[in-house]
């Protein structure tokens, strides 16, 4: 029998019926546990309930809601009976989920909550096609909305599994039947692109599509029975995703949290993860935590800790070093790395072992002591956030893909960590780094990133041309992305190919790293560098309001009018002195990679707006919301 994931949710079911597959917490917010064996009959009667109400195989069904259990049990529900949801969350605009609802054809959808309902009843008008919603949220009664929801039929999810219940007591093998009828080909899901460059696709992905992942990644990370992954990305992204089938797929569990630093560390220490899927950003933001913590202690204190995380990054480096870590680009002698290595790894090995013990055990601690490593997604993982949790002892293993594949294409391998790479090629994946007329360069030299494999998407829903525009006859997918391969068949990415400036004196200039560089600053939250057709290059600078607002404090700046704040000659000194230190020739940047002048944007990016799911700027919208000020940035 082929393969998919229901018939996946089974296996491991009949296997560890009373292991934990979900935490979840109750109204008091502890977190309480649910078996395999009790997540599998939630999802079958949701599945049979689902078939009362006439959706089946085929259908699509849209899914607005941000993580919880039942989103889950949702999504197996539906693949169980031959369906694929259309996911989006609860902070996508009124038009997105307008316009994905309506182009994807769904005549069924989930919503979380009442809010969901209001926004996609005060959207029915052109939502012909969608005559049945289903509400997450307890304590719904679907009688206060009926005379708001003409034409259409509300439920209850609570409604929906009790009619499944009552199906399968006549029928108990019903829905087994269906999952037997599924095929690898079948259609999970069509998730809508976040939208970075404009209009959403949707991609089609199959069940082929992530078992390939759930195969693959145990053979690069040890997971399996009573590993925790605390789950705080949006759950209907891809990266997230994937993440909850490798879970279900190893019978590990999830836990389900929030990208927001007080309850996601409360949670490190209800909980006790093993594993994090996560953004750069979380990790960036955690840096940025501690590093504030430890601007608030004594000098001294200050002092110890800037000692021993210099001594730990060193140190790292010479164990990469040692190990044959280190990415390699052109072929240089081992024997000579190890003997420039070993001396002084030894002799910092004293300093690094009591750095542990009185600076980075607390990190640890406040992860819940039992944390393995964090795989880091959805964007490229900043050098010096990289760098600081390495010395800290805090694994991370950086990933690479598309929504497009489902999403891997690359990550790091948990025994063979390469920094600066997002890891060996996936297994069974291939990749190529082309030149602009798709002649395949050799390991060391930058080009386009292509890729092939089984996680590659079936297509865009209804956009035959667009998908023939990113797959060739042969299968390869244009990533869109700029990268090169080591000569360990590792993969670093540099870029995006389209979002390459080009100043006036023809010099290319890829935004990505200078961007990174300057958020390395405690004081700047993003950054976007522009220039396309220009004689420089400019920034609009989002300063980390807190670390701002805190410097003004000690230099006796007024606070109250954050606007005026932004002008203070004081503030425009050290921002300008921020940039000038990390973007220069001594830090590896050519002279017309400088930034020549910046303006610091007062308003706050949110996700949805300003910026993706995967908290990635979406440069049209700020290139268009900005306008005014981009314009006298070249004046």
């Amino acid at each position: 029998m082929e393969p998919t994931i229901p018939l996946m949710l089974r296996r491991v079911k009949e296997q560890y019926p009373n292991l934990a597959a979900q935490h979840s917490k109750d109204d008091a917010g502890i977190f309480q546990p649910t078996s395999y064996g009790d997540l599998y009959r939630e999802v079958q009667n949701l599945a049979a309930g689902l078939m009362s109400i006439g959706v089946g195989r085929g259908d699509h069904v849209g899914l607005i809601s941000d993580n919880r259990k039942e989103w889950l049990v949702a999504d197996l529900a539906l693949q169980c009976i031959g369906a694929a949801d259309v996911p989006r969350g609860c902070d996508s605009t009124a038009a997105e989920i307008q316009y994905i609802l309506g182009f994807a054809d769904c005549r069924t959808a989930f919503v979380e909550n009442r809010a969901q309902l209001e926004r996609v009843l005060d959207m029915r008008q052109s939502l012909s096609l969608l005559t049945s919603i289903i509400v997450l949220e307890k304590g719904f009664t679907a009688e206060e909305f009926e005379q708001k929801a003409p034409g259409m039929t509300l439920h209850t999810f609570e409604a929906i599994s009790d009619s499944g219940t009552a199906m399968l007591a006549r029928d108990p093998m019903a829905i087994e039947r269906e999952i037997d009828a599924g095929t690898g080909d079948s259609l999970a899901t069509i998730i809508f692109t976040s939208g970075t460059t404009g209009e959403p696709k949707g991609v089609m992905l199959s069940h082929r599509n992530f078992l390939h992942q759930v195969k693959g990644v145990p053979e690069l990370i040890d997971i399996g029975p009573g590993d925790i992954w605390l789950c705080v990305l949006p759950v209907w992204h891809s990266f997230e995703r994937i993440m909850q089938y490798v879970a279900l797929g190893t019978a590990s569990a999830l836990a389900y949290s929030k990208p927001i630093s007080k309850i996601m560390l409360q949670d490190f220490q209800a909980i006790r993860p093993t594993w994090l899927a996560s953004v750069p950003r979380i990790w960036d933001a955690l840096k940025a935590g501690i590093y504030r913590n430890v601007s608030n202690q004594s000098a001294v204190k200050r002092g110890i800790f800037a000692f021993f995380v210099a001594v730990a990054s060193t140190h790292a480096r010479l164990s990469y070093m040692m190990r044959g870590l280190l990415p390699r680009f052109k072929a240089r002698s081992r024997v000579l790395e190890v003997l420039m290595a070993v001396l002084p790894y030894l002799l910092l090995a004293p300093l690094r072992a009591l750095g542990n013990l009185l600076v980075f055990k607390a990190i640890h601690e406040r992860l819940g002591g039992r944390f393995v490593a964090g795989i880091s997604g959805g964007g490229a993982l900043p050098e010096d956030v990289d760098s600081f949790f390495a010395a800290a002892g805090v694994l991370l293993l950086e990933g690479y893909g598309l929504t497009e594949t489902a999403p891997v294409l690359g990550v790091r391998a948990q025994h063979h960590p390469v920094p600066g790479t997002v890891g060996p090629i996936f297994p069974g994946t291939e990749v190529k780094i082309v030149d602009d007329n798709g002649r395949a360069l050799p390991p060391g030299t930058k080009g386009l990133v292509l890729g092939r494999g089984p996680q590659v998407m079936l297509g865009y829903y209804k956009r035959p041309e667009d998908t023939a525009k990113i797959i060739s006859a042969d299968g390869w997918l244009n990533t869109g992305d700029l990268g090169m391969l080591t000569l360990n068949n590792e993969l670093k990415i540099l870029g995006r190919a389209k979002d390459t400036i080009v100043l006036l004196g023809g010099e290319n200039v890829e935004p990505l790293p200078i961007e990174q560089k300057l958020c390395e600053s405690v004081f700047i939250s993003q950054a976007m560098v522009l220039g396309q057709d220009q004689k420089y290059l400019a920034a609009l600078i989002l300063p980390n309001r807190e670390a701002l607002e805190q410097f003004a404090s000690t230099e006796s700046i007024p606070t109250t009018d954050y606007e005026a704040l932004l002008e203070h000659p004081r503030v425009i000194e050290l921002f300008n002195s921020e940039i000038s230190e990390r973007v220069n020739p001594k830090s590896g940047f050519k002279n017309f990679e400088r930034i020549f002048r910046f303006r610091l944007v007062g308003d706050t990016f949110e996700i949805g707006r300003e910026l993706s799911a995967k908290q990635e700027i979406k440069r049209h919208v700020l290139h268009d919301k900005y306008a005014k000020m981009i314009r006298e940035l070249f004046v």
